[in-house]
């Protein structure tokens, strides 16, 4: 018995110490605003993260801290990530963010009209996300089958929402792909589901339609004019003809589309196949969903961009080309 009564007061008494080694004078840990970065890698073992931490400077007395850690539990829950400490965190708050796995935090924009190739970028360069497990996790059906959409080449194209995301550095591409379509799902709004009965349409149509427009528009107010274009070739069975559909069928991002690539075959190729694309082709705004949603009431069928990035349109195929050859002459 009082040998066991020294052993509690001997590992008492190397507890209190350890904490006392980890409260540093408050005056001077208010006045340093220096942080430090520490990685600690996948399958890194306990021992490679007190070397890490002691190089780094977070951790000065190795051994008491060490000590410290273990009657904390560490070595068995330590989690790998990006983390930063201030130069003198306290060896609680050490301990505590290393076995909850609370890593550095970065921001993660996706702006309107990324294509999904342009996010999986995006990811790769910000967040060191691999490209191929980005694109891979985009194709997941079982996201596609949260979203009630039909398994596609391009996955989860278009229901990325476009925002800035607070993400862990380091974040697996699976759920970065899932916190977004999340994103979309809960920014959608029940009187848009009424509005689609009323068009006959479905939500994918009109995400479809959505991604067009917000490629296709750069003055705003034009949102509803260019909708009711491709609206009113809709119901005529017009090709819907929009080039940023023949961007995305190329992979990759073009100052201008000329008439040989209008000739590429895909399912994306509105000149060639009418109706919609078989998905959408950008990341679209609430506002480009808007649009497609509630188009201008006007009987619109052509449009040509000016300079400025407004659009002229026309009801008429002569009124169209008479806009075209305005267009050039200020060009």
């Amino acid at each position: 018995m009082k040998a066991c009564a020294v052993r509690r007061a001997l590992c008492a008494g190397l507890l209190g110490l350890a904490v006392a080694c980890s409260s540093p004078d408050p005056a001077r840990y208010q006045s340093v605003s220096e942080k430090i970065m520490v990685i600690i890698p996948r399958g890194a073992t306990y021992y490679q993260a007190l070397d890490s931490l002691e190089s780094r400077g977070v951790i000065r007395s190795r051994d008491w801290f060490s000590l410290y850690a273990r009657m904390r539990a560490l070595p068995s829950n330590l989690k790998s990530g990006v983390y930063t400490f201030d130069k003198d965190e306290s060896w609680s708050s050490v301990v505590s963010t290393l076995k909850s796995g609370r890593g550095m935090e970065v921001r993660f924009t996706v702006t309107e009209g990324m294509m999904g190739f342009e996010v999986a970028e995006r990811a790769r360069s910000w967040l060191g996300v691999s490209r191929d497990s980005f694109v891979a996790a985009m194709r997941d059906t079982s996201l596609e089958r949260e979203l009630g959409i039909r398994p596609s080449p391009a996955g989860v194209e278009g229901y990325m929402y476009p925002t800035t995301y607070v993400v862990p550095m380091r974040m697996r591409a699976r759920e970065l792909v899932k916190l977004m379509t999340h994103e979309f799902i809960a920014r959608w709004q029940p009187e848009w589901d009424v509005r689609l009965e009323q068009l006959h349409m479905t939500r994918h149509e009109i995400v479809t339609l959505a991604s067009i427009i917000e490629a296709e528009v750069r003055y705003r107010p034009d949102r509803p004019y260019v909708s009711a274009v491709y609206h009113n070739r809709l119901k005529r069975g017009m090709a819907l003809q929009a080039d940023p559909t023949i961007i995305y069928a190329h992979g990759r991002r073009m100052r201008r589309v000329w008439e040989k690539q209008l000739q590429i075959r895909s399912p994306y190729n509105t000149y060639l196949n009418p109706g919609l694309p078989p998905g959408p082709i950008t990341q679209p705004s609430d506002s480009s969903i808007v649009a497609a949603l509630y188009p201008a009431p006007i009987g619109y069928l052509y449009f040509v961009a000016q300079p400025d990035g407004k659009h002229i349109f026309s009801a008429t195929y002569n009124d169209h080309l008479a806009a075209i050859r305005r267009v050039r002459q200020r060009r």
